[in-house]
């Protein structure tokens, strides 16, 4: 039988439509909402980066991966520079036989540590390391492997020597640049501790620039001054001798070379930048070759200024003393003009003075190069074109 009547909807056919429609509500807010967390979540990322950029990148750092944040300390770039650099640091070994009184035997040996700079085995090392010319040099790579040793080059005017190992494809040092260097950032040294812990590991900062350092053996014999050199915290111990000062970025930035025995954490770097000349000279003729200028002087103070009426403070006065002349005859001081009692100022732009001598200045600059000195002579201020000659 049919009939006209309208059908009712049923009640429970009522309640599931709307909660359908009420999911259905829901799964699009949740993905409007999901949708601004990832934008926002990307932009906060990305901002995080550039605020860590900003501030230089030292501490902890947010890094926005997909879309997770990632906390990432400094140690992780410690280790990062230390991976890169470490296989071309190398420990160096020399070893000396002696004949006694009574015709006995003795052998002694040291250590030190050094960094390969071309892969076909050229080797950087501090000059004492390998002073000895007696000795037999034996080199330990990052991996353990033992190989002979030649030196093969010294520096007259620094602590630096040069050794040289058969290899093929040897891992490298990336040379950073000493001149950028800014008191307070982070310093690692790696090297020969001690002699017996190969490639340790030490971490610091760089505490002072341009230093003058007298520096001298054991048994007090022998001493040099070193200038412009880099003071740094991190650890150097007997045997880090002539290993490397890297940044951050795994760049050597100075060579191991000496600590202070009267204080605690106080070490001594050479500048890379005054090894690189060194090291294109070596490669180019198998010898280091340095600049000669052809002069004598002493450091001026404003106390011996005022003493000796100089009219300036600070600079290097041209002077001999008694018979001898502050200007070398022949020299390229006395070939372009440069007269006794001048007071010279800068080289190139840098002062030089008690810490920064010209010598040490002169460090990164080759054979033949002109440099410009500005000198105060007679009340005024002049400036004098060298071209400079070769150490004999």
């Amino acid at each position: 039988m049919t009939t006209n009547e309208e059908q009712k909807p049923n009640p429970g056919e009522k309640q599931k439509t709307e909660k359908l429609a009420l999911t259905i509500r829901e799964k699009k807010l949740l993905a409007i909402v999901a949708l601004v967390v990832l934008l926002f979540g990307g932009i906060g990322g990305f901002a995080g980066i550039n605020i860590y950029n900003e501030f230089g990148g030292s501490g902890l750092k947010t890094v926005f991966t997909g879309n997770k944040n990632i906390k990432v300390e400094e140690n992780s770039a410690i280790i990062d520079a230390v991976n890169k650099t470490g296989p071309a640091v190398v420990s160096i070994t020399s070893e000396q036989s002696t004949l006694g009184f009574f015709g006995q035997t003795s052998n002694s040996k040291s250590s030190g540590t050094g960094f390969i700079i071309s892969s076909d085995g050229l080797i950087v090392t501090n000059k004492h390391v390998v002073s000895d010319y007696e000795a037999t040099y034996s080199v330990f790579t990052s991996d353990g492997d033992e190989h002979r040793a030649t030196v093969k080059a010294k520096d007259p005017l620094n602590d630096i020597a040069f050794l040289t190992i058969d290899g093929k494809n040897l891992p490298t040092a990336e040379l950073g640049d000493s001149d950028q260097l800014k008191v307070g950032q982070t310093a690692i040294a790696i090297g020969n501790a001690l002699g017996q812990y190969q490639n340790t590991v030490t971490s610091g900062v760089i505490s002072a620039i341009g230093r003058a350092v007298p520096v001298g053996d054991a048994s007090g014999a022998s001493s040099e001054t070193l200038e412009n050199v880099i003071q740094t915290d991190a650890a150097i111990n007997p045997g880090n001798s002539g290993g490397p000062l890297i940044n951050l970025d795994g760049q050597v930035i100075g060579i191991n070379t000496a600590i202070d025995s009267s204080g605690q954490s106080i070490g001594f770097a050479i500048p890379i930048n005054a090894v690189k000349t060194a090291i294109d000279s070596v490669k180019k003729t198998g010898k280091v070759t340095r600049p000669y200028i052809g002069l004598r002087y002493i450091p001026v103070t404003k106390e011996f200024a005022a003493r000796n009426d100089i009219g300036v403070a600070s600079g290097i006065l041209v002077y001999g003393g008694g018979t001898t002349s502050g200007v070398v005859a022949g020299s390229p001081a006395d070939k372009a003009g440069i007269k006794e009692n001048d007071v010279i100022l800068d080289i190139n732009g840098i002062g030089v003075n008690g810490n920064q001598t010209l010598a040490g200045a002169l460090l990164k600059y080759s054979p033949g190069e002109t440099v410009t000195l500005k000198i105060f002579r007679d009340g005024k201020n002049i400036s004098v074109k060298v071209k400079l000659g070769e150490t004999k």
